[in-house]
């Protein structure tokens, strides 16, 4: 097999292992819709706790803190997907959920002008936020990052 082959068996199988966390992603939706604001904000603060508890004993990065932000990960992704529809009437497309998860997984998500670079991002950026050590996203300007800043804020917020 060429090096191409190789790339394109190695994405197939990337994408279809993503597939399937979206997969549980959006069964969770139906029951993260059903909660109130409140009983999000609870469950968020519960993960919290639950990860910072675990950079407390392990340090971060650690095996354990990255255990834990993959157990978390679907249910997180699925709160941030409700709470960007509450805030700013948006909803994450799955390919957007899986240009998320490779980007909490440090791995680059290429999407072309407007894709929803910016709402891709929200997920992995509070996911690793709930680590207690911030989460930043770096932009080419100003401009789109006071507009991104802007327009993802109120999903921060709620969150």
């Amino acid at each position: 097999m060429d090096v191409f082959g190789i790339l394109f068996d190695s994405n197939k199988r990337d994408l279809a292992r993503l597939r399937k966390v979206v997969a549980v992603i959006n069964d969770l939706e139906p029951r993260i819709q059903g909660l109130d604001d409140a009983a999000i904000h609870a469950r968020i603060a519960a993960i919290r706790e639950e990860i910072q508890a675990e950079v407390e004993r392990h340090g971060n990065p650690s095996p354990r803190v990255e255990e834990a932000m993959k157990r978390h990960l679907p249910e997180v992704f699925a709160m941030c997907r409700e709470a960007a529809v509450r805030t700013i009437g948006l909803r994450n497309f799955d390919v957007q959920m899986i240009a998320s998860i490779a980007l909490h997984e440090g791995r680059i998500a290429e999407q072309k002008t407007g894709e929803g670079k910016t709402l891709s991002a929200v997920p992995a950026l509070v996911l690793n936020a709930l680590t207690g050590r911030g989460s930043h996203l770096v932009t080419v300007n100003d401009y789109l990052a006071r507009h991104g800043a802007e327009w993802m804020g109120p999903i921060y917020r709620f969150l």
